[in-house]
């Protein structure tokens, strides 16, 4: 920002499409609230909510209850994942989860971010990748434009600022090893 002061109220959002109109996104926001996110809801029910909402979404997908979507057009699920209780999905831009990912439990994906050179704060989002057969362990974190490689694992409250290689596990302590070495 070269010493200037940041100035929110000079925020536009430039650059940021929602993908839908406002009637869309209350209905959504409503259904979800209402009724997508209770322990009461059925888990085939939720799925086909989403679908309705413009979610691309496999077969024998599960997601629990409490599972916060922000946009679910801007969601694509492969078949056998699931997603755990809790887990908010922040997909300002598109969030693509392979076949046979496990999210698990109160786990963090957020495509969203700001420009911290803006002197308005402007956005500055990109779309999250999981790939086929990642773990996103509980309370993990993954962050705008990273792809989390195929049968890595981000584990349990780590944070995942950058891409992870195939076949590797992102620590909380920060560090990375090919699973090979892990074990």
């Amino acid at each position: 920002m070269n010493g200037q002061t940041r100035n929110l109220a000079g925020f536009t959002g430039a650059g940021y499409d929602v993908g839908r109109g406002l009637l869309w996104q209350a209905a959504w926001l409503w259904v979800s609230g209402a009724v997508l996110m209770r322990w009461w809801c059925p888990a085939r029910l939720r799925v086909a909510v989403l679908r309705f909402f413009g979610a691309e979404i496999g077969t024998n997908v599960l997601v629990r209850h409490r599972v916060r979507i922000h946009w679910p057009w801007k969601l694509a699920v492969g078949d056998n994942s699931w997603i755990g209780e809790g887990a908010w999905l922040l997909n300002l831009e598109p969030i693509t989860i392979g076949s046979n990912v496990c999210v698990s439990q109160d786990t963090f994906i957020c495509t969203g971010s700001h420009d911290r050179h803006s002197p308005t704060f402007e956005f500055d989002n990109a779309p999250i990748l999981i790939e086929d057969g990642a773990w996103v362990a509980a309370r993990a974190v993954v962050l705008r434009g990273v792809t989390v490689g195929s049968r890595s694992t981000v584990a349990a409250s780590a944070v995942a600022s950058r891409d992870v290689p195939a076949d590797s596990i992102v620590w909380a302590e920060s560090h990375s090893r090919s699973a090979e070495t892990s074990r």
